[in-house]
């Protein structure tokens, strides 16, 4: 596993990318990626709902050449809202930080109750033990405050186009920067990509990603805004 760091991050008004498939038959997706480094705050790899069973040689490829591209790899590891045992946990994280060398962990189905608090605590401390630089939080909705402390990135939204549109921010968020908050939206109608930037923007969240995807996976194309289309229609 080698330890070059990737090249430095500005996180404001990047977009973090959860690209859920494979590099061998969707090479186009992955290959956009590359062309739009510069505007990613990440990419989430995710190769079986986790790191896999043994490591993958496509996306050991398709890591590599994001890695060289200085974008940050984050290994998409499933929590379970907390009833996944620890230990499977950080055995994932293990693997990513092994096999595909990410710089960091998207941990994903994360409660939103404090009660839970203490375990995320040991989850994150294990990956940072691991080598991981950034810890990014995914309860898909704004969770207990505490939750703001144990993550680089708190995913506080995740869904669809028309509930995004109707979603609320709770006043404490405005004790953190935009930069430690992310939106994730799915089903969004090309004329209004652009729209979701700036929504994000006047809701506090540096981070964001748009993609017109839904169904089971709606996380199977490259954002509009990654490639450089972005539509402009308003909100």
């Amino acid at each position: 596993m080698t330890t070059t760091a990737p090249a430095a991050h500005r996180d404001d008004g990047r977009l973090l990318v959860p690209l859920y498939v494979h590099p061998a038959t969707h090479p186009e997706e992955w290959a956009a990626l590359l062309d739009a480094a510069p505007r990613l705050y990440g990419v989430v790899l995710n190769v079986a709902d986790g790191p896999g069973a043994r490591p993958d040689p496509a996306f050991h490829t398709a890591a590599g050449r994001l890695r060289a591209a200085g974008v940050r790899l984050l290994g998409y590891v499933d929590t379970g809202y907390g009833h996944r045992r620890t230990g499977a946990v950080v055995a994932d994280i293990r693997r990513h930080r092994r096999w595909y060398d990410v710089d960091g962990v998207f941990l994903d189905q994360v409660p939103a109750q404090d009660t839970a608090l203490p375990r995320y605590r040991r989850v994150v401390l294990a990956a940072r033990v691991l080598g991981a630089r950034t810890a990014v939080l995914n309860p898909g909705t704004h969770p207990e405050p505490g939750y703001a402390s144990l993550a680089d990135l708190l995913v506080t939204f995740e869904g669809t186009w028309e509930d995004y549109r109707r979603a609320r921010v709770p006043e404490w968020t405005t004790g953190h920067p935009p930069e430690r908050f992310c939106h994730l939206v799915h089903g969004v109608p090309e004329e209004r990509t652009a729209g979701v930037a700036r929504l994000a923007a006047r809701r506090g969240a540096a981070v964001h990603c748009a993609v017109p995807g839904t169904g089971a996976n709606p996380w199977r194309s490259v954002p509009r805004a990654a490639a450089g289309l972005a539509a402009g229609g308003a909100i």
